[in-house]
């Protein structure tokens, strides 16, 4: 076992880092708890925080991985089902189900001289095994982030995460606290549900449409390169002449600039405030029965307080100790390089706007190149290291002044991290001993083998 590398998770950044370990010949065993392959994207998950009405909040074309297309049947927003089907068939095309032990839970991961000790759990067997290193792509969706209420409420206090489907609201008078992208998909459903839907907001965000003209938001722009400022200041402009401000429905105006935090992509949130469907409240002041006094003093009684409130990240099989862990998140040279352990690889630990799966997948080749190299004991691989040990506390912001936020404390300029991971698979390659392994072609026909 120790020439193996252990892989957790099989969600989408499990899948890649599956794939590109294949690719390169390194030996690796997949852990997945769950019975299939998917992560959040199998609703029948039951570690999933999916709910039924989810669809994809980037176009699949700005998200899918390059060489692996989604069908041009599949929606330019797909819902979470054909997403599901999208990892299956990506999994059954590059051969990946073989490498995994599914219904498998890591229990412990710990260091020693030879690599990792990984301890999993599977019908109630406990297993210990040695590994030569250690890749962590368990999700970063998974642990909600449940934020204490001033007071006691004597209604139904529940979380995102466990939100599935409309009917869960039908006829109860509910309040959304937050925002972001779940928060405005839940308060569009609660409106066809629910007696009424109030959203608590603290802070502003930048809200854009998932169509214009007819295309794709997440696909325009883009063609004349602008300096950060003038770019965050311009399309700023642009939304709000489309869009127009959060302030003219009752929502407070961002006071940062465009792209510091992630914006709320929804075409449907503003106009139900704007038909008075929902209706926008400050931050909550204090709870007492069904009562909700809010900041600026006006109180309203409700049924049910839903939390969107986000997720924190959650690797409950390692000590904090061994992943560098400062402030809300690991502190990792690219979000996956550790300062001292050359063994060690957080996959997926990164969130970016536009980054989709395929700036992932590149991520994961990175990182399958990196061990080739340090196998080879090669110059190129000692100058990874190198720069991983010197600038593991910098981070590939791009210059954005990204808010302090536990979502945001992973969050990278996708050009910055894109060109800082061309770069080093570039160098890593040029040192290759002999031939490259042949990277697979676009799979046109993928889904007839499937």
């Amino acid at each position: 076992m120790t020439d193996q590398y252990a892989l957790i998770g099989a969600g989408p950044m499990g899948l890649c880092s599956a794939r590109q370990l294949k690719q390169y010949g390194i030996p690796f065993v997949g852990f997945e708890l769950h019975s299939d392959v998917g992560g959040l994207w199998d609703i029948h998950n039951p570690h999933s925080t999916m709910y039924e009405t989810a669809h994809l909040i980037s176009s699949k074309h700005m998200t899918e991985f390059t060489d692996f297309p989604m069908d041009e049947s599949v929606a330019t927003y797909p819902k979470h089902d054909q997403l599901g089907q999208y990892f299956r068939d990506y999994a059954k095309a590059f051969d990946l189900y073989r490498h995994y032990e599914f219904n498998t839970r890591v229990v412990q991961a710990e260091p020693n001289e030879k690599g990792w000790l990984i301890t999993t759990e599977h019908e109630g067997v406990s297993q210990t095994r040695q590994f030569k290193g250690l890749l962590i792509a368990n999700g970063t969706l998974h642990k909600p982030n449940h934020v204490a209420l001033p007071g006691v409420f004597q209604g139904e206090l529940m979380h995102a995460s466990e939100y599935k489907r409309p009917e869960q609201l039908k006829g109860k008078r509910v309040l959304i606290q937050g925002c972001g992208n779940s928060a405005c998909d839940i308060a569009v459903d609660a409106v066809h549900a629910a007696a009424s839907v109030d959203m608590s907001v603290r802070r502003g965000y930048y809200f854009l449409p998932k169509f214009i003209k007819g295309r794709p938001s997440d696909t325009l722009g883009g063609f004349i390169k602008l300096p950060r400022r003038v770019k965050q200041a311009v399309d700023a402009f642009i939304i709000r002449l489309i869009m127009g401000k959060p302030s003219d429905y009752g929502l407070p105006d961002p006071d940062y600039r465009m792209y510091e935090s992630h914006p709320v992509i929804n075409s449907l949130i503003l106009h139900h405030l704007g038909h008075g469907d929902i209706h926008a409240r400050g931050d909550i002041a204090q709870v007492s029965g069904k009562q909700v006094t809010f900041a600026d003093g006006t109180t309203a009684e409700y049924d049910l307080i839903l939390q969107a409130t986000g997720y924190k990240l959650d690797y409950p099989f390692i000590d904090r100790k061994w992943l560098n862990w400062q402030g809300m998140a690991p502190s990792l040279y690219l979000n996956v390089f550790h300062p001292q352990f050359d063994n060690l690889f957080m996959m997926g630990m990164v969130e970016a706007t536009g980054l989709g799966w395929q700036g992932r997948d590149e991520q994961a080749e990175l990182v399958a190149l990196a061990i080739r190299q340090q196998q080879h004991q090669s110059a190129s691989a000692r100058r990874l290291r190198a720069t991983v040990e010197q600038q593991a506390q910098q981070r590939a912001d791009g210059g954005f002044n990204y808010l302090e936020l536990e979502r945001m404390a992973y969050y990278v300029d996708k050009t910055t991290y894109r060109n800082a991971v061309a770069t080093h698979c570039k160098q890593l390659k040029q040192d290759w001993p002999g031939d490259l392994p042949r990277v697979a072609p676009a799979l046109t026909e993928k889904l007839a083998g499937c």
